[in-house]
């Protein structure tokens, strides 16, 4: 394998993690990866000063790219900034306080080269303060990546995070990039591909690492509720593709996640109210949901230690057997 892989890696108000993530990537296994990060600070900000002395270590490095945006434009369209200044002709994607673990571009471009995707995704595993694995998110239930079967998955479970994402630079730009929305740029990216009957793979396992911290976060407050609520009324457009348990499904996720939302933002009184709607929709849903994702976190250690374990004699026998294509 010789392609060029792009790295882009957005970075606002958190120059105290973007050196970990670059690493991450100057760690990989695969040689030509290429790394743009893009500063989309405020010019005149603290943060961007910060992150203008963390980068300075990186000036030498030929591979690195730096690009300051002259205004913050927030998430997606900074994204779309790193792949206009990338040359790789695949592009993946890491958050400033995620990290990629040493296989992952190898792995998942040999993935994709040996089945002729377009595009691929992953499983990942989600980290606290404390770098103690709580999560490891499987996507268990994808069993056939027909492009009609995996809007339907996408509308019930969310195909993400960015970071799990590998995407032909040619398939990227047809469809257009990144949307300027403020929450939801995964969603909306996955959903465009889909729509664009992008060829998709779904590789299981996970070697990516995302944090979940204190601090300045998108996920709460009013804006996560209003991306909620036009995300929820964009999968109404595709319901007929559902079943009526689903569709109750799609109704139970949405207010459950205004529960934890509200529950987050310190409003007690929207919590209880959401949380009561969530188990009026499905009392087993909220039982399923509840058991399923504890019982996750609960067997999330046995994998940490060899996150990559699963993939090594895959790596090295060039079998495609692991993942998942369309049928």
């Amino acid at each position: 394998m010789v392609e060029k892989v792009s790295v882009i890696i957005p970075t606002h108000k958190r120059p105290h993690f973007l050196s970990r993530a670059v690493d991450s990537v100057l760690a990989q296994t695969y040689g030509n990866v290429e790394i743009v990060v893009v500063d989309d600070n405020a010019p005149d900000s603290d943060d961007r000063r910060r992150t203008v002395n963390v980068m300075k270590q990186y000036k030498n490095i030929r591979r690195v790219i730096y690009v300051l945006n002259d205004r913050s434009l927030g998430g997606g369209p900074a994204r779309n900034k790193g792949i206009e200044a990338s040359t790789g002709s695949y592009i993946t994607f890491l958050d400033d306080d995620d990290v990629y673990l040493p296989k992952k571009i190898e792995v998942q471009l040999r993935f994709m080269k040996e089945n002729d995707l377009e595009m691929s995704f992953t499983d990942v595993y989600l980290h606290d303060n404390n770098d103690r694995l709580f999560e490891f998110r499987r996507r268990t239930y994808i069993t056939d990546c027909d492009n009609d079967e995996l809007m339907r998955q996408h509308i019930l479970h969310s195909l993400g995070p960015t970071s799990t994402f590998m995407i032909k630079r040619s398939a990227l730009l047809e469809a257009g990039g990144f949307s300027d929305v403020p929450m939801g740029q995964d969603f909306m990216l996955m959903w465009r591909m889909i729509e664009f009957d992008i060829r998709i793979g779904y590789l299981p396992g996970s070697n990516i690492i995302q944090y979940l911290h204190d601090g300045e976060r998108i996920s709460v407050g009013q804006n996560k509720i209003n991306g909620e609520n036009r995300l929820y009324a964009l999968k109404q457009t595709k319901a007929y593709m559902l079943t009526e348990k689903e569709r109750k499904y799609i109704d139970f996720r949405h207010f459950a996640v205004l529960a934890v939302t509200s529950k987050r933002s310190g409003k007690p009184f929207d919590f209880i109210k959401y949380g009561i709607k969530a188990v009026a929709v499905s009392p087993k849903f909220f039982i399923h949901d509840a058991r399923a994702l504890f019982g996750n976190r609960s067997k999330a250690h046995v994998d940490e230690n060899k996150p990559s374990s699963e993939y090594e004699s895959y790596v090295l026998r060039g079998s495609t057997a692991e993942g998942i294509v369309r049928k």
